[in-house]
C-alpha cells in the first residue's frame, strides 16, 4: 500500500432540520392549537486513530466529506430525526490543523481517541415553541442553522520510540532487518528506502520497542535537497536517536565528514531536534581490519567532539546488535522510570517536544511556501533575480538569449 502521510481535506457538517409550523386537526375541535415539532440536529465529523491503519492514502483522492443533514419536525409534536455523525478513521499519530488558520485542533495519540472537527448544525424550533396566553396560534417557525465547514491538513508521524539518522547507504534498513521482523527493501544503491519503515524489536520475553527508519539525508536535506527533509518530522516523537554511520562506505568517503553532515542538517531542521538524545553507531565493522577500523572510530569520535555512547556493530552480520538493543531497552526503561520519580525531568522534555514539534512544522511549512511561490512564478526574497545582466564580467563571451 502506498505511503502518504499528507494530505488536505474538506469536512462539512449536517445542517440542522427546520421547525415544521403546523396545527391540530381533529374531528368537533374546530380551533386545534399549534403541534409543529423540531428539527432535528445536524451530524458532525469526527476523526478517529485507528490502531489499523498506517497510511492517509484514502484520503488522497476522496477529499471532500459531508455528514447528514437533520430531518425537518413533523406535525403532532414529532421531533425531526437527528442527523448521523460521520466517523473518518486515521492512523495513530495523526496531528489535525487547520488549513485557514495553521491552528493545530488536535493530536491523535491513542488507539480510538477521538476529535470532532466540524459540528453539526443546531435545530430550528417548530411553532408549538411560540406559543403562549397571548398568542395561541403561533405562525413563527426557525430554521436550523448551518452545519460547520472547514479544510484540514492531515500530518501523519509515526510512533516509535527509536530513529535511525544516516546518509543513503549506511545500514539503516539492513539494521532493521537484523534486529526486527521487518522486511525494508535493501540494495546498493542510495534512496533504495522512499518511506519510513517500522520494525518491533523483542528484547527478552515481555519487552520490546520500535524502531523507525526513515529515507537518508544527504548534504542540503534542510533546504528540500533529497527524500529526507520530508520524513524528518518522522523523528519528532522519537525517544532516542541512533545515529548511523558507515564505517566502510563504497566511494571511499571520509565517515567522519558523512557523521558531521548528518550533524549539520539535523539542526538545520530543528535546533530542538538536535538536542533529543542521540548515540553514535558505527556500522559495516566486518569490512575493516582492527586497527583501521579503531582508527576510523578515532577519527569520527574527535571530529564530532562526541561525548555519548559508541557502539561499533556489523548489522549484515549482526555482530554487537544484540549488545546494541540490550542497551536501548534498558535506556528505555531508565528513562520511564525517571519521567514518573522526576516532575521537572518530565516538564523538561514536555518542553523538548513541543519545540521540535513547532520547528519542524515551521520548517516545513516554510519550503511549501517556497514550492507554491515557484509554481506560481514569483520569486522568493531570497532568490537571484539577476540571472544573465547586462554587464559585462570579462570572464568570457556576453551570450544573448533569443526567443
Amino acid at each position: 500500500m502506498k505511503f502518504v502521510d499528507e494530505v488536505s481535506i474538506h469536512v462539512k457538517a449536517g445542517d440542522g432540520g427546520n421547525g415544521m409550523m403546523s396545527f391540530r386537526r381533529e374531528k368537533f375541535i374546530e380551533k386545534g392549537g399549534p403541534n409543529g415539532g423540531d428539527g432535528g440536529d445536524g451530524g458532525s465529523i469526527w476523526l478517529e486513530a485507528d490502531i489499523n491503519l498506517n497510511t492517509l492514502v484514502d484520503y488522497r483522492y476522496t477529499r471532500r466529506f459531508t455528514a447528514q443533514n437533520g430531518e425537518k419536525g413533523g406535525s403532532t409534536e414529532c421531533t425531526g430525526a437527528k442527523g448521523e455523525d460521520l466517523v473518518l478513521p486515521v492512523p495513530v499519530g495523526t496531528t489535525v490543523i487547520d488549513a485557514a488558520t495553521q491552528e493545530i485542533i488536535g493530536d491523535l495519540t491513542q488507539p480510538g481517541q477521538r476529535i470532532r472537527v466540524v459540528q453539526g448544525g443546531w435545530h430550528g424550533l417548530g411553532n408549538t415553541r411560540f406559543k403562549s396566553s397571548t398568542n395561541r396560534a403561533p405562525r413563527q417557525t426557525t430554521p436550523g442553522k448551518p452545519g460547520e465547514e472547514r479544510d484540514l491538513k492531515l500530518e501523519l508521524k509515526v510512533l516509535a520510540d527509536i530513529g535511525l539518522l544516516g546518509l543513503p547507504n549506511a545500514g539503516k534498513s539492513t539494521f532493521i532487518r537484523a534486529v526486527s521482523a521487518a522486511k525494508p527493501k535493501v540494495a546498493d544503491y542510495p534512496f533504495t528506502t522512499l518511506v519510513p519503515n517500522l520494525g518491533v524489536v523483542s528484547v527478552g520475553r515481555f519487552k520490546s520497542f520500535v524502531v523507525a527508519d526513515i529515507p537518508g539525508l544527504i548534504e542540503g536535506a534542510s533546504e528540500g535537497a533529497g527524500l529526507g527533509i520530508r520524513f524528518l518530522k518522522h523523528l519528532a516523537r522519537t525517544r532516542l536517536l541512533l545515529h548511523l554511520v558507515d564505517m566502510a562506505p563504497l566511494d571511499e568517503s571520509d565517515p567522519a565528514e558523512a557523521a558531521e553532515t548528518i550533524i549539520n542538517e539535523l539542526t538545520k531542521f530543528s535546533p530542538a531536534l538536535g538536542e533529543r538524545d542521540r548515540w553514535l553507531v558505527l556500522n559495516k565493522a566486518d569490512q575493516l581490519l582492527d586497527e583501521e577500523r579503531d582508527e576510523r572510530l578515532k577519527a569520527v569520535v574527535e571530529r564530532l567532539d562526541w561525548q555519548g555512547p559508541v557502539f561499533v556493530i556489523s548489522a549484515l552480520e549482526r555482530e554487537g546488535t544484540e549488545a546494541l538493543c540490550q542497551a536501548i531497552m534498558q535506556y528505555l526503561d531508565e528513562r520511564s522510570l525517571r519521567l514518573a520519580e522526576d516532575p521537572a525531568y518530565a516538564e523538561a522534555l514536555q518542553e523538548l517536544d513541543q519545540r521540535i514539534e513547532d520547528e519542524a512544522r515551521a520548517r516545513l511549512q516554510a519550503l511549501d511556501d517556497q514550492r507554491a511561490l515557484r509554481r506560481s512564478g514569483v520569486k522568493a526574497v531570497d532568490e537571484d533575480d539577476d540571472f544573465d545582466d547586462d554587464e559585462d564580467d570579462g570572464d568570457g563571451p556576453e551570450i544573448f538569449y533569443v526567443r
